[in-house]
């Protein structure tokens, strides 16, 4: 699968920020795996200096280009810098990229927002899987996933595994300590990744149904990852809509970079 061509870039969101140039490492070799180009997004003002502030954007944006050639020689970079609010346009150009990355820390665009605000709102409104580069990436770590009703990230997840030639993790957590509800769980979870395991055939899966109150917590005791991979039900709003205590909790938290993905496993 690696190298394979896509619809749409891999866009990463630059900042004046060593997290947004993780961030764009992070990006720049996943856009090398997927065969597509990376588009380096900032956001500008319409304010007084504008023309100052665009130009110190494009300076950063070179430095970012920069950054990812080193970490994918090759790859093809396209800098964007746009004037308005960093959440308002990422959410829109997400539309027709294939994937959002963004840092987990720094400053949003050059408004001043924190960029942990604008991951979570980026993350619970957009149109395409996002992912918040934190932590480290174990190289050679699994892929997690975590399964939960019909928070089906199924897909992206296997397909990360598939390009990484790594294991993948799948994670359900349960509550209940009624009887036989461990063998229940852990059925339902082997059942729900039956499909995506007879697609991706060369990818070896492991589950752990497990007797925990937090999808979060569970998710996190996985170690050694290098991406955790989570479902989200629906769009929240622009403003900022929740992404749950799961969500809230992984992009604090994680040792590694989260993955947001919308739209029910197929």
């Amino acid at each position: 699968m690696a190298g394979k061509k896509r619809d749409g870039a891999v866009l990463v969101g630059v900042d004046e920020s060593e997290a947004s140039l993780a961030a764009v490492r992070w990006a720049a070799a996943e856009a090398a795996l997927r065969g597509c180009r990376l588009e380096l997004f900032q956001a500008g003002t319409a304010e007084r200096h504008a023309r100052e502030r665009f130009a110190r954007a494009h300076r950063w944006l070179s430095r970012a280009a920069q950054v990812a050639g080193e970490a994918a020689p090759g790859v093809a970079t396209q800098p964007v810098v746009q004037a308005g609010s960093a959440v308002e346009l990422l959410v829109g150009r997400s539309r027709s990229m294939s994937l959002v990355v963004l840092g987990s820390h720094g400053l949003g665009g050059l408004r001043g927002a924190a960029i942990g605000s604008v991951a979570l709102r980026v993350a619970a409104g957009a149109y395409c899987p996002v992912v918040v580069v934190r932590g480290r990436a174990a190289p050679g770590g699994a892929v997690v996933v975590g399964v939960a009703g019909d928070d089906r990230a199924g897909g992206f997840a296997f397909e990360a595994a598939a390009h990484r030639r790594v294991p993948l993790i799948a994670v359900r957590a349960w509550r209940s300590d009624r009887p036989g509800r461990a063998a229940e769980e852990d059925r339902a979870l082997r059942e729900c990744v039956a499909a995506w395991a007879d697609k991706y055939p060369d990818v070896a899966v492991r589950v752990r149904a497990v007797r925990e109150r937090s999808a979060g917590r569970a998710l996190m005791a996985v170690e050694g990852a290098q991406l955790v991979v989570i479902g989200s039900r629906g769009r929240g709003p622009v403003a900022g809509g929740p992404l749950g205590s799961t969500g809230n909790r992984l992009l604090a938290q994680a040792a590694c970079p989260v993955a947001v993905v919308r739209g029910a496993c197929r």
